[in-house]
């Protein structure tokens, strides 16, 4: 079945959010594999916001963060727990903001036009699989609202999703 986001591009990033939530919890289901549910959120996440130059998900295996289902140029397809921004947020469990990846220590640039990032932890009910990674091409993209909100569609997957036993295969 194919769904379209509905979003009135003039909105602020909070009506964009405010109204991306229901559209979101709407396409999460759990009678669906989880990486068609990633996939759908990193494509809304994709449509909704302009400045998004790649919004997807890396899945912790195997002692690696592995790329995950995305929207956006070829990316790097394992990070090691702790290196980059990916690895970092999923290390210290906690959303991570960075205004300019170049004066991140250790930035992984898999896409060398990104200048901002977000990477929100992505949890089940026992353990943390994984992280949502938005990419910006401009500086200062993302703040505290996308914080919120991307902490909250997480917080949707984890509801309506089995995480704790998705692996990438």
């Amino acid at each position: 079945m194919s769904h379209s986001i509905n979003i009135k591009s003039a909105a602020s990033k909070e009506d964009i959010y405010t109204a991306l939530l229901p559209q979101v919890k709407a396409l999460v289901s759990s009678k669906e594999p989880v990486t068609t549910a990633l996939a759908n959120v990193a494509a809304a996440l994709s449509q909704a916001f302009e400045k998004i130059s790649w919004a997807g998900f890396y899945i912790f295996r195997d002692d690696i963060l592995w790329l995950g289902p995305f929207i956006g140029k070829t990316a790097c397809t394992a990070i090691k727990p702790g290196s980059g921004v990916c690895g970092t947020a999923f290390a210290k469990g906690e959303t991570i903001i960075v205004p300019d990846v170049d004066k991140f220590p250790g930035h992984i640039a898999c896409d060398s036009g990104s200048r901002s990032e977000i990477v929100v932890p992505l949890a089940g009910n026992k353990k943390i699989i994984g992280v949502l990674d938005l990419d910006s091409y401009d500086c200062s993209t993302f703040d505290e609202t996308d914080k919120k909100y991307l902490e909250d569609f997480c917080g949707i997957l984890k509801n309506k999703l089995d995480l704790d036993n998705y692996i990438i295969t």
